[in-house]
Protein backbone atom coordinates (compact mmCIF):
# COMPACT_ATOMS: atom_id res chain seq x y z
CA UNK A 1 0.00 0.00 0.00
CA UNK A 2 1.59 3.25 -1.05
CA UNK A 3 1.48 5.87 1.64
CA UNK A 4 -0.88 7.97 0.09
CA UNK A 5 -3.47 5.22 -0.09
CA UNK A 6 -2.45 4.09 3.84
CA UNK A 7 -2.94 7.58 4.68
CA UNK A 8 -6.31 8.42 2.65
CA UNK A 9 -7.74 4.89 4.60
CA UNK A 10 -7.03 6.93 8.06
CA UNK A 11 -8.90 9.83 6.77
CA UNK A 12 -12.00 7.22 5.82
CA UNK A 13 -11.36 5.99 9.28
CA UNK A 14 -11.85 9.04 11.18
CA UNK A 15 -14.76 10.25 9.01
CA UNK A 16 -15.96 6.82 9.89
CA UNK A 17 -15.80 7.77 13.52
CA UNK A 18 -17.34 11.16 13.53
CA UNK A 19 -20.67 10.00 11.84
CA UNK A 20 -20.90 7.44 14.39
CA UNK A 21 -20.04 3.40 13.99
CA UNK A 22 -23.08 1.16 13.98
CA UNK A 23 -21.85 -1.47 17.52
CA UNK A 24 -23.29 -4.59 18.27
CA UNK A 25 -24.91 -4.85 21.94
CA UNK A 26 -23.29 -6.66 24.56
CA UNK A 27 -19.78 -6.17 26.54
CA UNK A 28 -17.32 -7.32 24.22
CA UNK A 29 -19.13 -7.01 20.62
CA UNK A 30 -17.85 -4.39 18.21
CA UNK A 31 -20.07 -4.23 15.42
CA UNK A 32 -21.25 -7.12 12.49
CA UNK A 33 -23.05 -9.96 12.65
CA UNK A 34 -22.85 -13.95 11.31
CA UNK A 35 -22.90 -14.47 7.62
CA UNK A 36 -26.12 -14.90 6.09
CA UNK A 37 -27.66 -14.96 2.32
CA UNK A 38 -28.50 -11.37 2.57
CA UNK A 39 -25.14 -10.74 3.47
CA UNK A 40 -22.71 -10.98 0.54
CA UNK A 41 -19.92 -9.82 2.22
CA UNK A 42 -17.11 -12.04 3.99
CA UNK A 43 -17.42 -11.97 7.76
CA UNK A 44 -14.17 -11.51 9.89
CA UNK A 45 -14.08 -11.96 13.33
CA UNK A 46 -11.16 -9.98 14.99
CA UNK A 47 -10.42 -10.95 18.45
CA UNK A 48 -7.94 -8.93 20.43
CA UNK A 49 -5.65 -9.93 23.66
CA UNK A 50 -7.92 -7.48 26.15
CA UNK A 51 -9.91 -4.16 25.51
CA UNK A 52 -8.70 -1.99 28.54
CA UNK A 53 -5.40 -0.78 26.71
CA UNK A 54 -5.90 1.91 24.17
CA UNK A 55 -3.25 -0.12 22.08
CA UNK A 56 -6.23 -2.19 21.34
CA UNK A 57 -8.45 0.46 20.35
CA UNK A 58 -6.13 1.54 17.49
CA UNK A 59 -5.95 -2.02 16.39
CA UNK A 60 -9.84 -2.08 15.96
CA UNK A 61 -9.79 1.33 14.21
CA UNK A 62 -7.21 -0.41 11.61
CA UNK A 63 -9.54 -3.77 11.36
CA UNK A 64 -12.67 -1.69 11.22
CA UNK A 65 -10.85 0.47 8.47
CA UNK A 66 -9.90 -2.43 6.26
CA UNK A 67 -13.85 -3.82 6.06
CA UNK A 68 -14.97 -0.56 5.35
CA UNK A 69 -12.08 -0.23 2.55
CA UNK A 70 -12.12 -3.52 1.39
CA UNK A 71 -15.35 -5.12 1.95
CA UNK A 72 -15.81 -7.09 5.29
CA UNK A 73 -17.94 -6.76 7.97
CA UNK A 74 -15.78 -7.29 11.16
CA UNK A 75 -16.86 -8.84 14.27
CA UNK A 76 -14.86 -7.50 17.20
CA UNK A 77 -15.05 -9.36 20.12
CA UNK A 78 -12.14 -10.27 23.06
CA UNK A 79 -11.78 -10.44 26.79
CA UNK A 80 -11.77 -7.78 29.28
CA UNK A 81 -8.24 -8.86 30.49
CA UNK A 82 -5.13 -9.89 28.84
CA UNK A 83 -4.80 -12.60 31.62
CA UNK A 84 -8.39 -14.10 30.47
CA UNK A 85 -7.19 -17.43 28.60
CA UNK A 86 -10.05 -19.02 29.17
CA UNK A 87 -12.21 -16.37 28.37
CA UNK A 88 -11.03 -15.96 24.65
CA UNK A 89 -11.08 -19.44 24.02
CA UNK A 90 -14.85 -19.36 24.75
CA UNK A 91 -15.07 -16.09 22.65
CA UNK A 92 -12.75 -17.79 19.56
CA UNK A 93 -14.90 -20.72 19.67
CA UNK A 94 -18.33 -18.73 19.38
CA UNK A 95 -16.88 -17.60 16.40
CA UNK A 96 -16.68 -20.84 14.94
CA UNK A 97 -19.70 -22.05 15.65
CA UNK A 98 -21.30 -18.97 14.09
CA UNK A 99 -19.01 -20.20 11.12
CA UNK A 100 -17.09 -16.70 10.99
CA UNK A 101 -15.30 -17.03 6.85
CA UNK A 102 -12.06 -15.86 8.75
CA UNK A 103 -10.04 -14.88 12.24
CA UNK A 104 -7.69 -12.59 13.02
CA UNK A 105 -6.19 -12.90 16.52
CA UNK A 106 -4.15 -11.85 19.18
CA UNK A 107 -3.10 -14.73 21.50
CA UNK A 108 -3.35 -14.29 25.01
CA UNK A 109 -1.29 -17.79 25.70
CA UNK A 110 1.29 -19.32 22.85
CA UNK A 111 0.01 -22.50 23.74
CA UNK A 112 -3.10 -22.34 25.34
CA UNK A 113 -4.58 -21.60 22.28
CA UNK A 114 -3.27 -23.72 20.34
CA UNK A 115 -6.14 -26.28 20.24
CA UNK A 116 -8.57 -23.76 19.85
CA UNK A 117 -6.70 -22.50 16.50
CA UNK A 118 -6.49 -26.38 15.63
CA UNK A 119 -10.54 -26.18 15.71
CA UNK A 120 -10.87 -22.99 13.29
CA UNK A 121 -8.98 -24.64 10.70
CA UNK A 122 -10.64 -28.27 10.69
CA UNK A 123 -13.63 -26.40 10.64
CA UNK A 124 -12.30 -24.81 7.21
CA UNK A 125 -11.87 -21.04 8.85
CA UNK A 126 -8.59 -19.69 8.04
CA UNK A 127 -6.41 -18.19 11.32
CA UNK A 128 -4.27 -15.02 11.06
CA UNK A 129 -2.26 -14.03 14.44
CA UNK A 130 -1.76 -9.95 14.73
CA UNK A 131 0.72 -8.86 17.81
CA UNK A 132 0.86 -12.50 19.89
CA UNK A 133 1.22 -15.59 17.96
CA UNK A 134 1.33 -19.12 19.34
CA UNK A 135 3.44 -21.81 19.24
CA UNK A 136 2.20 -23.42 16.16
CA UNK A 137 2.56 -23.19 12.11
CA UNK A 138 -1.17 -23.27 11.46
CA UNK A 139 -1.97 -19.65 11.25
CA UNK A 140 -1.56 -18.46 7.77
CA UNK A 141 0.64 -15.52 8.79
CA UNK A 142 1.72 -13.37 11.87
CA UNK A 143 1.08 -9.62 11.46
CA UNK A 144 3.01 -7.73 14.33
CA UNK A 145 6.14 -5.98 15.54
CA UNK A 146 9.40 -7.69 15.85
CA UNK A 147 9.43 -7.74 19.53
CA UNK A 148 12.75 -9.27 19.77
CA UNK A 149 14.18 -6.50 17.69
CA UNK A 150 12.41 -3.95 18.93
CA UNK A 151 13.33 -4.63 22.75
CA UNK A 152 16.61 -4.66 21.68
CA UNK A 153 16.23 -0.89 20.37
CA UNK A 154 14.85 -0.16 23.64
CA UNK A 155 17.92 -1.39 25.45
CA UNK A 156 20.21 0.40 23.26
CA UNK A 157 18.36 3.49 24.10
CA UNK A 158 18.14 2.85 27.77
CA UNK A 159 21.74 1.61 27.64
CA UNK A 160 22.59 5.10 26.06
CA UNK A 161 20.81 7.00 28.65
CA UNK A 162 22.32 5.69 31.69
CA UNK A 163 25.93 6.10 30.28
CA UNK A 164 26.75 2.46 29.30
CA UNK A 165 26.89 1.48 32.91
CA UNK A 166 25.01 0.58 36.33
CA UNK A 167 22.04 -1.85 37.54
CA UNK A 168 19.08 -2.26 35.31
CA UNK A 169 15.34 -3.80 35.67
CA UNK A 170 12.66 -4.58 34.08
CA UNK A 171 8.52 -5.08 34.00
CA UNK A 172 7.67 -7.26 31.63
CA UNK A 173 3.89 -8.91 30.62
CA UNK A 174 2.80 -11.73 31.12
CA UNK A 175 4.42 -15.23 31.83
CA UNK A 176 3.54 -17.25 28.40
CA UNK A 177 2.40 -14.95 26.13
CA UNK A 178 4.39 -15.03 23.21
CA UNK A 179 5.01 -11.17 22.75
CA UNK A 180 6.07 -10.91 26.73
CA UNK A 181 8.43 -13.66 26.24
CA UNK A 182 10.04 -12.00 22.93
CA UNK A 183 10.25 -8.10 24.59
CA UNK A 184 12.35 -10.20 27.59
CA UNK A 185 14.08 -11.93 25.02
CA UNK A 186 15.20 -9.02 23.28
CA UNK A 187 15.94 -6.28 25.99
CA UNK A 188 18.11 -8.72 27.62
CA UNK A 189 19.87 -9.75 24.31
CA UNK A 190 20.36 -6.26 23.83
CA UNK A 191 21.84 -5.53 27.05
CA UNK A 192 24.10 -8.25 26.99
CA UNK A 193 25.81 -6.12 23.99
CA UNK A 194 27.16 -3.93 27.53
CA UNK A 195 28.89 -5.96 29.87
CA UNK A 196 29.06 -2.75 32.25
CA UNK A 197 25.48 -3.25 32.62
CA UNK A 198 23.87 -5.99 35.20
CA UNK A 199 19.60 -6.83 34.92
CA UNK A 200 19.34 -7.28 38.60
CA UNK A 201 15.11 -7.51 38.57
CA UNK A 202 12.45 -9.19 36.81
CA UNK A 203 8.60 -8.56 37.27
CA UNK A 204 5.74 -9.68 35.01
CA UNK A 205 2.85 -6.50 35.21
CA UNK A 206 -0.25 -9.09 33.82
CA UNK A 207 -0.83 -6.00 31.97
CA UNK A 208 -2.07 -4.03 35.13
CA UNK A 209 -0.94 -0.80 35.80
CA UNK A 210 -1.24 -0.86 39.74
CA UNK A 211 0.45 -4.76 39.60
CA UNK A 212 3.74 -2.77 37.32
CA UNK A 213 3.41 0.28 39.87
CA UNK A 214 3.88 -2.18 42.69
CA UNK A 215 6.34 -4.79 41.59
CA UNK A 216 8.58 -1.48 40.77
CA UNK A 217 8.65 0.16 43.86
CA UNK A 218 9.72 -3.11 45.47
CA UNK A 219 12.47 -3.36 42.64
CA UNK A 220 13.63 0.60 43.65
CA UNK A 221 13.69 -1.06 47.39
CA UNK A 222 15.69 -4.31 46.67
CA UNK A 223 18.24 -2.05 44.51
CA UNK A 224 18.97 1.45 45.76
CA UNK A 225 21.35 2.01 43.03
CA UNK A 226 18.86 1.04 40.24
CA UNK A 227 20.04 3.23 37.00
CA UNK A 228 17.49 2.33 34.57
CA UNK A 229 13.71 0.27 33.73
CA UNK A 230 12.44 -1.26 30.83
CA UNK A 231 8.30 -1.55 30.39
CA UNK A 232 7.46 -4.06 28.38
CA UNK A 233 4.48 -2.68 27.58
CA UNK A 234 1.69 0.46 27.62
CA UNK A 235 0.84 -1.03 31.29
CA UNK A 236 4.31 -1.92 32.83
CA UNK A 237 5.14 2.14 31.44
CA UNK A 238 2.47 3.99 33.50
CA UNK A 239 3.03 1.87 36.61
CA UNK A 240 6.84 1.77 36.56
CA UNK A 241 6.47 6.12 35.84
CA UNK A 242 4.01 6.06 38.60
CA UNK A 243 6.46 4.43 41.02
CA UNK A 244 9.42 6.58 40.25
CA UNK A 245 7.15 9.53 40.53
CA UNK A 246 6.02 8.57 44.23
CA UNK A 247 9.60 7.97 44.84
CA UNK A 248 11.22 10.94 43.59
CA UNK A 249 13.28 9.01 41.22
CA UNK A 250 11.51 10.27 38.04
CA UNK A 251 14.24 11.78 35.54
CA UNK A 252 16.51 10.16 37.59
CA UNK A 253 16.25 6.28 36.59
CA UNK A 254 16.02 6.43 33.45
CA UNK A 255 12.69 4.67 31.69
CA UNK A 256 11.80 3.25 28.61
CA UNK A 257 9.25 0.88 27.12
CA UNK A 258 7.11 0.03 24.18
CA UNK A 259 3.66 1.43 22.76
CA UNK A 260 2.51 4.76 23.24
CA UNK A 261 -0.83 5.56 24.37
CA UNK A 262 -2.21 9.51 25.45
CA UNK A 263 -1.17 8.49 29.38
CA UNK A 264 2.43 7.71 27.79
CA UNK A 265 3.42 10.26 25.64
CA UNK A 266 2.36 12.39 28.03
CA UNK A 267 5.10 10.99 30.58
CA UNK A 268 7.48 11.47 27.86
CA UNK A 269 6.78 15.16 28.03
CA UNK A 270 6.44 15.56 31.32
CA UNK A 271 9.77 13.63 31.80
CA UNK A 272 8.78 10.74 33.95
CA UNK A 273 9.35 8.74 30.65
CA UNK A 274 12.36 8.67 28.36
CA UNK A 275 11.63 6.70 25.50
CA UNK A 276 9.16 4.61 24.00
CA UNK A 277 9.49 2.07 21.35
CA UNK A 278 6.22 2.49 19.50
CA UNK A 279 4.04 -0.11 17.03
CA UNK A 280 1.88 0.30 14.94
CA UNK A 281 -1.42 -0.95 16.42
CA UNK A 282 -3.66 0.65 13.17
CA UNK A 283 -1.34 -1.34 10.51
CA UNK A 284 -1.38 -4.43 13.04
CA UNK A 285 -5.78 -4.58 12.42
CA UNK A 286 -5.55 -3.37 9.05
CA UNK A 287 -3.29 -5.52 7.39
CA UNK A 288 -4.47 -8.43 9.67
CA UNK A 289 -8.22 -8.01 8.16
CA UNK A 290 -6.28 -7.76 4.94
CA UNK A 291 -4.51 -10.93 5.01
CA UNK A 292 -7.57 -13.09 5.95
CA UNK A 293 -9.63 -11.34 3.06
CA UNK A 294 -6.66 -12.73 0.45
CA UNK A 295 -6.81 -16.12 2.60
CA UNK A 296 -10.83 -16.07 2.15
CA UNK A 297 -10.05 -15.72 -2.00
CA UNK A 298 -7.40 -18.55 -2.36
CA UNK A 299 -4.39 -15.90 -2.70
CA UNK A 300 -1.06 -16.76 -1.04
CA UNK A 301 -0.84 -14.86 2.08
CA UNK A 302 3.01 -14.16 3.72
CA UNK A 303 3.85 -16.05 6.30
CA UNK A 304 4.90 -12.81 8.72
CA UNK A 305 4.33 -9.00 7.98
CA UNK A 306 6.53 -6.71 10.12
CA UNK A 307 4.88 -4.12 11.20
CA UNK A 308 7.79 -2.09 12.28
CA UNK A 309 8.72 0.27 15.26
CA UNK A 310 9.73 3.79 15.31
CA UNK A 311 11.96 5.19 18.50
CA UNK A 312 9.98 8.11 20.02
CA UNK A 313 12.01 10.28 22.53
CA UNK A 314 11.41 14.03 23.72
CA UNK A 315 13.42 14.97 20.77
CA UNK A 316 11.08 14.06 18.25
CA UNK A 317 7.78 13.42 19.77
CA UNK A 318 6.62 16.66 18.15
CA UNK A 319 7.97 15.73 14.51
CA UNK A 320 5.12 15.50 11.80
CA UNK A 321 7.01 11.77 10.99
CA UNK A 322 5.89 10.70 15.12
CA UNK A 323 3.10 12.86 15.02
CA UNK A 324 1.21 10.82 12.33
CA UNK A 325 2.04 7.66 14.13
CA UNK A 326 1.07 8.38 16.96
CA UNK A 327 -2.43 9.65 15.71
CA UNK A 328 -3.56 7.82 13.05
CA UNK A 329 -6.84 8.26 13.00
Amino acid sequence: MTKVKYFALLGLAALMTACGGQEASGPDSGGGAAPSEENAQPVIGVVPKGRAQQFWLVVKSGAEAAGEALGAEIIWQGPAKETEVAKQINIINDMINRNVDAIVMAACDENALVPTIQKAVDAGIPVITIDSGVKSDLPLSFVATDNIAGAKAGAALLAELIGGAGEVAQVTIIPGAATSEMRQEGFEAGIADYPDIKIVGTQHSNSDVAKAMDVTRDMLTANPDLKGIFGASEAGVIGAAQALKAAGKAGEVKLVGFDASDEQVNLLKEGAVDGLVVQSPFRMGYDGVSAALDAIAGKEVPKRIDTGVTLVTPENVDSPEVQELLNPV
